[in-house]
């Protein structure tokens, strides 16, 4: 049984590799980069740069990086930064695979042509990626039914929200088969590193990849988002294990009391451990993650206020709205409100 796993696994493994491959032989492996309106730049730098190494260290050209936009202009990273691409997405000839890299905040509206232009890619088929939140537009496209994926934690939500059916986690990045998709920040490097891999370079040129970026190779089943939100807890396990809890129990907070018994611990020194740490009381810190959690949802998904106060596990909206005004010196509502409004703002098709 064991043998029949693994021959399975390999059967898996070279499935997938195929479609990183592209053509064999010496032909290198052509990559676009879609670049959305207010794209990310680190992430478009996080993808590029390991395949560029890649040629160096294998002394031959594995890859070949092409940008693109949909109509050939510049268009400006979410960083302001403006970017010249190479060429218009209906001139782009010859992919092998083609990566969205995606923009902050999600846009509202004006994905169609995008969507129509991914369809005709994954008729020829061509892989398929994305870079950040690039994800989302390979779902709003259909392209993502069956199977894994990921996106921005921060997104993580939205994509859900809208697309309950998919599969989405919460690992840096997946590869399934001719999809790929990574999170934000640095993520794209450990998901090229993995192309690379699977690809002509060979596990030798990845990790020698991954040696020249001075990157410590994290693995796909890592999380994106670290529970150790402060530094300082690193070095107090107790700690680690209270907020790890805490984040675990947000539509129904813990009792202190509650808290402290399934750390074996008595109320009084949890109280004494967060003081001395974190120069606060437990209950302070857990209003705080379970406040940053509803302005996430408030901010990144059109969820109804009345639903987001239930997920925070918060008793009333009277109640959550004191909170969330004296955490953050705005209104709920308020909060919405503009975060719709700085949504359309960033939408080129809306006037």
């Amino acid at each position: 049984m064991a043998i029949a796993a693994a021959r399975m696994n390999r059967a898996m493994s070279d499935n997938t590799a195929r479609h990183w491959a592209g053509r064999g032989g010496d032909a290198p492996v052509r990559f676009g980069f879609l670049l959305v309106p207010d794209f990310t730049l680190i992430g478009l730098g996080a993808a590029v740069d390991p395949l560029r190494l890649a040629n160096m260290v294998a002394r031959r050209t594995l890859y070949e990086c092409v940008t693109l936009t949909m109509d050939g202009a510049p268009v400006r990273s979410s960083a302001g930064v403006c970017v010249q691409p190479d060429l218009a997405a209906s001139k782009a000839v010859g992919l092998d695979a083609v990566f969205v890299v995606g923009p902050n905040p999600l846009p509202a509206a004006g994905t169609e042509a995008i969507i129509h232009w991914l369809r005709g890619l994954a008729g020829r088929g061509v892989a398929l990626g994305g870079v950040d939140t690039g994800s989302y537009f390979l779902a709003c496209a259909g392209l993502l039914d069956g199977y894994r994926a990921t996106i921005h934690w921060e997104d993580m939500d939205a994509l859900l929200d809208r697309f309950p059916r998919l599969v989405v986690s919460n690992k840096l990045y997946e590869v399934d088969r001719d999809r790929a998709s990574c999170s934000g920040g640095i993520a794209p490097v450990e998901m090229m590193i993995h192309l690379i891999g699977l690809g002509s370079g060979g596990r030798k040129v990845a990790s020698a990849v991954a040696e020249l970026l001075v990157y410590e190779r994290r693995g796909p089943d890592e999380r994106q988002k670290t529970s150790l939100r402060d530094v300082s807890a690193a070095s107090h396990p107790k700690l680690v294990e209270a907020i790890k809890l805490m984040e675990c129990n947000i539509e129904e907070p813990l009792s202190m009391e509650e808290l402290a018994a399934h750390m074996q611990f008595s109320a009084r020194q949890l109280e004494r451990l967060f003081r001395d740490t974190l120069a606060c009381t437990p209950r302070q810190y857990y209003l705080q993650i379970r406040l940053e959690r509803a302005r996430q949802l408030l901010t990144r998904t059109n969820r109804p206020i009345a639903d987001i106060v239930m997920a925070c596990g918060f008793v009333s909206f009277a109640h959550f709205s004191h909170r969330y005004h004296a955490g953050f010196g705005i209104s709920p509502s308020a909060e919405r409100r503009r975060s719709t409004a700085d949504a359309l703002k960033g939408d080129p098709h809306q006037s």
